[in-house]
């Protein structure tokens, strides 16, 4: 008889005693010893994994520093929060070149998901805190059988004025995904950018409305938004060519209705009603909703970004705010790194511990080596040499 029990063994801290004999020539009296170990933080004591594991810890699994902290002393490790918050900026910063690599290939594609979401910074001196943001930018061209790797690029602000995207996005050229933000539509002028807008959006509007005020207009309306997502579920992974084919057979008759029957609809409302808000709020938009229809390449929604700020709004109930703007910055760095490793399939904190060890003296012009599906085509080649 066979049986198996799953047990968890604690993590653990180890101590390496890096010791480097010094010799002296007795003809010239020089004195020679081998060259201490490149380590990420100079004349620092953590190590390249230690390190990741705090990036990991506080930026993918929501613990904040101080959280740390206490989990590190029961291990009989005291770390000062001081401490590891230093080991943070010092790790971000050295990793900054390769956060912006990333966001170089995000922006490098012709379809682009942008979004934002606030975020709490302390005012100096002010004994408060004040609302800064931060800024997602995501290509992922898998849906319609791109072989691009998914990258996703944050970006921190103190504010939310519509210069921030613009200066995010002066490289790009394409469609953005977007919400109907007011600083993304400058963005559109001139035709330097093609709109596409969002259908989940217009759903969720609906949705709000069936379920406090079970409208009979409303669950209707939910019911031929899911026609178009059924469409979706379709073309998800076929080449862009294929997509548009089957979403202008089967996906258009069935927006053109929609469009036409919210038109029908919005003048039996009074204006200021919720539901007829949420009728005009797709009407007004009906061109750039309407576009994935004749594109391939474009999606149905803006879920891309949406899903990549889902890991800012658990940490910022967990970590409650940024010290700093600099903080956000630091933060932006590192969901960027994380985020991305993690759409590749590649383990964040194995790949970080990795790059920490090696980029500090990898050349600066070869730092694309070192992105994750790079690094993650590498592994599978030594995996296999072995």
């Amino acid at each position: 008889d066979v049986s198996e029990v799953l047990e968890y063994v604690p993590g653990r801290f180890k101590a390496i005693r890096h010791i480097r004999p010094k010799f002296s020539c007795r003809s010239c009296e020089a004195i020679h010893q081998p060259p201490a170990p490149s380590l990420p933080i100079i004349r620092g004591r953590a190590g390249p994994k230690l390190l990741a594991h705090v990036l990991v810890s506080k930026f993918d699994d929501h613990l904040p520093l101080y959280r740390q902290a206490e989990i590190y002393a029961r291990d009989g490790v005291d770390l000062e929060r001081s401490t590891l918050a230093d080991w943070v900026g010092r790790s971000t910063a050295l990793l900054k070149p390769l956060a912006l690599a990333i966001a170089r290939h995000a922006m490098a594609g012709d379809t682009l998901h942008a979004d934002d979401t606030p975020v709490k910074v302390v005012a100096p001196g002010a004994g408060k805190t004040r609302e800064g943001r931060f800024w997602v930018y995501v290509r992922d061209e898998r849906p319609c059988a791109g072989e691009a790797a998914p990258a996703v690029a944050y970006f921190y602000s103190p504010d939310r004025k519509g210069e921030r995207p613009d200066t995010h996005l002066k490289d790009f050229r394409g469609v953005l995904h977007a919400d109907g933000y007011a600083g993304f539509e400058r963005l559109f002028l001139g035709g330097r950018m093609i709109e596409a807008a969002c259908m989940a959006h217009v759903r969720r509007k609906f949705f709000d409305i069936a379920e406090s005020q079970n409208t009979p207009i409303a669950r209707e309306a939910l019911e031929r938004i899911a026609a178009l997502y059924g469409v979706e579920a379709e073309v998800r992974g076929h080449p862009p060519d294929a997509r548009r084919a089957l979403r202008q057979t089967k996906a258009k008759p069935v927006f053109e209705d929609l469009m036409a029957w919210l038109e029908a609809a919005v003048v039996k409302f009074s204006a200021k009603t919720e539901l007829a808000k949420a009728i005009r709020y797709a009407l007004a938009r009906r061109e750039a909703l309407g576009r994935y229809l004749d594109n391939g390449r474009i999606e149905i929604d803006n879920s891309a970004a949406e899903r990549a700020l889902r890991g800012v709004a658990v940490g910022r109930k967990n970590y409650l705010f940024a010290g700093a703007d600099s903080g956000g910055d630091r933060a932006a760095i590192a969901y960027t790194l994380i985020e991305t490793a993690k759409l590749n399939g590649v383990n964040p904190e194995a790949w970080l511990a990795d790059v920490l060890a090696r980029i500090a003296d990898h050349p600066i012009n070869r730092v694309e080596e070192l992105l994750p599906w790079h690094w993650r085509n590498a592994q599978r080649q030594d995996l296999a040499a072995a």
